[in-house]
């Protein structure tokens, strides 16, 4: 089964710095005489997302120290994607600094919209603490894989993985120790938290959208131990997502929507798992880490101070294994050379440690084993933080083909249709099984079937 997962690369640097010396740090950062006057400034399309804001205090931080410019125009999930579309199809592009999502990072790759870092920086170094995110910021053209024997086309900005989500004061109230570390104990504990109409076990997603309800259903497929595809690293694109795991993964799926779950789940989007949980009627819920500061900001949820995180469950056995919905920055092949420079001259102020620890402190996701080993990590505001570095080391690359669109519409249609209990189960992953193999075989890629599930 694919199971591509990540850490960071050997931990040789063991910088600790503290809260206050982290921003201190970033601010001491070297400023280069006549930046203002020698670096063009660059232009980021980025998406409206809960990581904007600290991205922006990040962005504002290296003006202060550098002198740059940078323009951030901000745009809805779809717009941005037609934006960079748009701007590296053209003769000459709008965008310097590419924000793409692990949904079209490949498409940008395979396409050769994207300029390697050292083609246009020999001596760039990526610090050997940066997440690499499923080695999702390399790419080999020739044998069209994501490895570091590649070349380096990208950094991460945003390491977007899902958590779990949990009610700790009413895991002590009701005698229930220990996160819940295993599908049987999330089942268990949704279950004994089930009070409907005024609580849920749990608030899941299971409406149709550009990537919901499969982003979902990842953490779930994958910690059972099934996959979409075969080996997609060794351009094995058997699918495998009705093997016998699959089929247990989306069972449980439905059961949990079914027996401790929204009575709406079908219907429901990320806000809406968001809204239901902020507004104390779910007790758990699985989503993206981002989701913190909503859940903390004590102006607009009424469970701040109340939650506790964990990775998501896995059977026990087999480690934790969220899917990777991050963000990489990469720089467009079609734009002046003198903006391709200021952009990597910004990536490599964004990957050092002083930068992401402040990062951190702005309310960001930081990409530098750093800021995970950092006193702040201690603090109960920062309690996301140690099991997000556990369940980044686990991460899980879900796609690694530029037609990833096609297969995710596939997952979108059947998963909303098991959920709203028009087809069973077995029905749909049989169904999205015929389906992605079609896609895959009508692009040329070596692809088989499994023996349908009865």
């Amino acid at each position: 089964m694919d199971r591509t997962t990540q850490g960071s690369t050997a931990l040789g640097r063991r910088t600790l710095l503290g809260g206050a010396a982290a921003l201190t740090g970033a601010a001491m950062l070297p400023r280069r005489a006549g930046a203002q006057a020698r670096t063009a400034p660059i232009t980021i399309v980025i998406n409206q997302s809960p990581w904007l804001d600290s991205f922006r205090r990040s962005i504002e931080l290296y003006e202060r120290e550098t002198g740059a410019r940078v323009e951030l125009d901000v745009n809805p999930f779809a717009g941005s994607l037609e934006k960079q579309r748009n701007s590296v199809r053209a003769s000459r592009g709008t965008t310097d600094l590419l924000i793409m999502n692990s949904t079209w990072f490949a498409e940008m790759y395979f396409g050769g919209f994207v300029e390697p870092i050292h083609a246009m920086d020999p001596g760039f170094r990526l610090d050997p603490e940066v997440y690499t995110l499923g080695d999702s910021i390399y790419f080999d053209a020739d044998a069209k894989t994501l490895t570091p024997r590649g070349k380096l086309m990208s950094l991460p900005i945003a390491p977007i993985v899902p958590l779990t989500y949990y009610r700790g004061d009413l895991y002590r109230e009701n005698g229930i120790e220990g996160a819940p570390l295993t599908f049987q104990q999330l089942e268990a504990n949704a279950k004994r938290l089930h009070r409907p109409p005024r609580m849920v076990g749990i608030v899941q997603r299971g409406a149709r959208g550009p990537a919901s309800v499969s982003y979902d259903f990842y953490s779930y497929l994958y910690g059972f131990g099934g996959s979409v595809f075969r080996n997609q690293a060794a351009n094995d694109y058997t699918v495998t997502l009705n093997a016998p795991e699959g089929r247990a993964a989306l069972e449980y799926y439905l059961r949990l929507a079914r027996e401790c779950g929204h009575p709406r789940t079908a219907a429901l989007e990320q806000a809406e798992v968001i809204q239901n949980y902020v507004t104390g009627r779910a007790a758990h819920m699985i989503t993206v880490v981002a989701a913190w500061s909503q859940v903390e900001d004590r102006e607009r949820s009424a469970v701040a101070d109340r939650t506790e995180f964990a990775p998501p469950p896995s059977l026990p056995g087999l480690p934790t294994a969220p899917p990777l919905g991050h963000w990489l920055a990469g720089v467009s092949r079609n734009v002046p050379d003198e903006r391709k420079r200021a952009a990597v001259q910004f990536l490599n102020w964004f990957q050092t440690p002083a930068a992401q620890i402040a990062y951190a402190r702005g309310g960001g996701l930081p990409i530098h084993a750093a800021a995970y080993r950092d006193a702040m990590a201690d603090e109960r505001r920062y309690r996301w933080m140690k099991p997000l570095g556990v369940a980044l080391e686990k991460s899980v690359n879900i796609f690694q083909f530029p037609e990833a669109a096609e297969v995710v519409a596939v997952l979108e249609l059947g998963l909303n249709r098991a959920v709203a209990g028009e087809i069973t189960a077995v029905a749909a992953l049989n169904e999205m099984a015929t389906q992605i193999h079609a896609v895959m075989a009508a692009r040329g890629y070596r692809t088989a079937l499994l023996e349908p599930l009865r």
